[in-house]
């Protein structure tokens, strides 16, 4: 199959899944670790630990697509390059799950590929049980979890690690530039790439007057190598503004350069 463009973004997201009338319920609650995975050029495998913090069994399948973006949109495409496996897991309340990502072809050196992880919970078939014994009517809802994962080539590397030994040489760092740009009146920021590897921003705010005007607290999204995001604007900066920005969890937030 080929790509497809979601303009609801794979975050972690409840979907409806069984509608019925009294009361709704999240069947468990799944806890993702690392956040952040990456596979390394000299990696042919990386980990991902699922954890059940709920109380009921979770069903997850768990797929890995491509990933871009385009047309200021996200775009994911299916791909055998990395494969997750098991490709389903059940999980008891309590327990863990190992899946392991494995890259099946190398990445051409010097370059960042970007994947999407996504892990669907499947509800049960069956609604709980009411305290008198009879079948109690419920909302259940099925959860989306969506993790990033970034394949390097030889060459490139972008995350810190105390534990490899590295070339300074090859460490990839984002080069962004920022515009304002008005579509149907409304305003919005752009924010171009031309790193080698990717950007994720958050606190993300338009400095302008001595006052600071916020975009996001928390994450604001990512911006890949070669792209080009936009995002609606609080208000129509005009004269000297700066954007301030995180980039990929620095102690500091920066500027970034306006686009020429």
């Amino acid at each position: 199959m080929g790509a497809f463009t979601s303009r609801h973004r794979f975050w972690v997201m409840p979907v409806l899944a069984l509608v019925a009338a009294l009361k709704a319920q999240a069947a468990s609650s799944v806890l993702i670790w690392p956040i952040d995975p990456v596979l390394e050029a000299d990696q042919q495998a990386s980990a991902l630990w699922l954890e059940n913090r709920g109380n009921e069994t979770a069903n997850l399948q768990i797929r890995v697509f491509g990933w871009s973006q385009s047309g200021f949109e996200e775009q994911y495409r299916n791909q055998r390059e990395v494969i997750g496996s098991p490709p389903v897991a059940k999980i008891e309340p309590g327990q863990k799950q190992l899946v392991r990502l494995t890259r099946t072809q190398d990445v051409p050196p010097g370059q960042e590929l970007a994947y999407r992880i996504i892990i669907d919970e499947i509800p049960s078939a069956l609604p709980p049980a009411a305290e008198d014994g009879k079948t109690a009517a419920a909302i259940r809802f099925q959860m989306r979890y969506s993790v990033p994962l970034f394949a390097y080539g030889a060459g490139l590397w972008s995350k810190e690690d105390s534990t490899r030994q590295r070339d300074p040489k090859g460490v990839g760092v984002p080069q962004l530039s920022w515009r304002t740009v008005a579509v149907d009146g409304r305003p919005f920021v752009e924010v171009r790439n031309q790193g080698a590897v990717h950007a994720r921003l958050t606190d993300v705010a338009i400095r302008q007057g001595g006052q600071s005007k916020p975009l996001a607290e928390g994450l604001l999204g990512y911006v890949l190598p070669g792209a080009v995001m936009r995002w609606p604007a609080p208000v129509p900066p005009g004269g000297e503004a700066a954007l301030q920005v995180r980039v990929n969890g620095a102690t500091q937030v920066q500027s970034i350069a306006p686009a020429r």
